[in-house]
């Protein structure tokens, strides 16, 4: 009986489920391998690190349907759907002393990322961008 850990991340217009059964290690990307998804190795080093704080990198084979955003904004929802996740089998397995919590929460990665692209604004050429001033 594997017991199933979910996580819901969300970063900039990106919207991540984790599914988080225990494994080999592996991270599936809808339906594709994590190296495969991701074009640059900094995203996937991104994601990964809530299971390097916790040690859990060959613990949980990971399946993740992310959509919308681009690929910095998937890699951090994909993240905090991960921390959740983990969260959720922390708090199963309470039997231990030590939380992955405090490890996770010290680290940053239980707090969404709130920063999103600012709207437009009329009579501004983008957010704040004004057009150029001319005296005459």
């Amino acid at each position: 009986m594997n017991k199933v850990f979910i996580g819901t991340g969300r970063r900039k217009s990106s919207v991540a489920q984790v599914k988080m059964v225990p494994g080999k290690g592996k991270i599936t990307v809808n339906g594709r391998d994590v190296e495969e998804y991701f074009p640059y190795a900094t995203n996937v080093m991104d994601l990964k690190q809530p299971l390097v704080a916790t040690n859990n990198e060959n613990t949980f084979d990971i399946e993740v349907k992310v959509n919308g955003g681009g690929f910095t904004g998937q890699a951090g929802a994909i993240r905090l759907g991960i921390t959740r996740a983990l969260l959720e089998y922390d708090s199963a397995n309470e039997g231990k002393e030590d939380s992955y919590r405090t490890t996770l929460k010290r680290a940053g990665f239980v707090t969404r990322d709130p920063r999103a692209k600012e709207r437009k604004k009329p009579g501004l050429k983008a957010a704040r961008r004004a057009p150029q001033f001319s005296k005459r």
